[in-house]
């Protein structure tokens, strides 16, 4: 054994350095020259509708026609819900056969702001429910592709938007070059907070109307929105339908057990905090777009001094990335072996934990009949940027910016460095990508347009 590998007096795994990692990388241009990821090839038989149909299989009856609803709204709000079919179209597109963990659904409306726990406004992916370990042109390519579908909803001229695409490209590219030259554990301390004044003037007044927007999203807030105080001084909340529902007694009775269940995954400190609270209120919630017709409800719970907390408790099912795009696991290999990593809850929770700079830490999972939930807190000063208000500059500093974030995710992975390497410090790859992107786009308007066209002849 060589001084380099340590005193240690039994055999140990050999360190593999970022160095080799990022020369392999390199080397690789050579079996998959980089200009390969260019070119998009419709399978013969991709069926998209019925894509879409199979997840319905196990979602919840009434809310299908809310999810088409909310798909057919326009070409983005498609691609939103869309992320099944792009990892069935992404399945035998070129790869380096590396893989990381991946968000699996890294599109423009899937960043936002949110509060750490130390109460700081933070900028970073968030949502995990498609998150796996597979390729990581998969989640570059989802992300640029948003950026064109964005960009000509806006209305940007074809030269802009596939400056835009470039940008996003380049973006992710020097930001994973630039991380990987740090140490493992510096990457893991980056973090991208968010303070009024500190981007450029054309993108400040941008920032601080979601910094205002992100200070009055709080469980406080929401409880006041969406509540009214009963007869004997309860809060219950007040019905919205289809997106706000009670549910029945039964249903409740569960669903108090699945909170038990919840307490038990999360750190001790929570648990402790947790419960001084009583639940007092509980309500199906529909949300976002692809998650339509999933299971998921909000809980609200009062404290001692009446303040309000509110848990949403959020069906997790298979990854689309696992299901249809064939990737290789659920999980990283460094934690697939836990006991828990078969429960997609517990996956959307430890695959959200290596993404994200930092977490929320009410994050937890449980496992109720055949049904698997993660739980979160709701509305944590977590906002969203509203692409479609944006003018062209302000556009492309917040696809930079979402760039950098989802090349800090993938840094946290051991191949890093590789990609790194591949990606190289020219352009190759950025033009290829954007070019994918921009005829994938092309195919979003076209299987919009089938899915429209299906929902009014009643075939889905």
């Amino acid at each position: 054994m060589s001084a380099a590998d340590g005193r240690l007096r039994f055999q140990h795994d050999s360190i593999r350095t970022a160095a080799e990692l990022f020369d392999a990388g390199k080397a690789a241009r050579g079996q998959l020259p980089r200009s390969a990821h260019a070119e998009y090839k419709p399978a013969k038989d991709r069926d998209p509708i019925g894509i879409l149909r199979k997840q319905h299989e196990h979602r919840v009856p009434d809310l299908i026609p809310l999810r088409m609803e909310r798909m057919t709204a326009s070409p983005f709000a498609f691609y939103r819900g869309s992320a099944a079919v792009q990892a069935a179209d992404l399945r035998d597109a070129p790869r380096t056969g590396v893989d990381v963990t991946i968000c699996g659904d890294a599109h423009l409306a899937n960043f936002g702001i949110y509060a750490s726990p130390e109460r700081s406004l933070v900028f970073d992916l968030n949502d995990f429910d498609e998150s796996a370990c597979g390729p990581w042109e998969w989640d570059v390519k989802r992300f640029v592709t948003s950026v064109v579908v964005a960009a000509r909803q806006r209305g940007f001229k074809e030269s802009k938007v596939q400056t835009a695409a470039l940008e996003a490209a380049a973006s992710y590219r020097i930001a994973l070059r630039q991380i990987t030259q740090l140490s493992v554990l510096e990457r893991y301390y980056i973090r991208a907070d968010v303070h009024r004044g500190q981007r450029a003037a054309s993108s400040q007044k941008i920032l601080d109307h979601a910094i205002d927007a992100a200070s009055r999203r709080t469980s406080a807030r929401v409880v006041r929105k969406i509540t009214e105080r009963a007869d004997d001084g309860s809060t219950t909340i007040i019905e919205n339908p289809p997106v706000l529902t009670h549910v029945p007694e039964a249903t409740e009775q569960e669903l108090l057990s699945v909170l038990h269940d919840y307490i038990q995954t999360v750190p001790s400190d929570i648990a402790v905090l947790l419960s001084q609270y009583v639940p007092t209120d509980v309500a199906r919630r529909v949300v976002g777009v692809g998650s339509v017709g999933t299971r998921c409800y909000i809980l609200v719970l009062s404290g001692p001094a009446k303040e309000s907390l509110v848990l949403q408790l959020k069906e997790a099912t298979d990854s689309v990335a696992v299901e249809f795009g064939r990737a290789a696991a659920s999980c990283a290999p460094a934690f697939a072996s836990r006991a828990d990593s078969d429960e997609h809850g517990y996956r959307v929770v430890s695959n959200q934990h290596v993404l994200q700079a930092v977490s929320d830490p009410f994050l937890g999972w449980v496992r109720h009949d055949s049904h698997a939930f993660y739980v979160r807190q709701f509305r944590d000063q977590n906002v969203s940027i509203d692409t479609e208000t944006l003018d062209f500059r302000p556009f492309t500093d917040y696809v930079d910016a979402c760039g950098t974030v989802l090349a800090r995710a993938h840094a946290q992975s051991a191949a890093a460095p590789f990609i790194a390497g591949y990606l190289g410090g020219g352009t190759p790859f950025d033009s290829a990508v954007a070019e994918w992107a921009s005829a994938y786009a092309d195919q979003t308007i076209e299987d919009y347009h089938a899915l429209r066209k299906a929902v009014k002849r009643g075939e889905i």
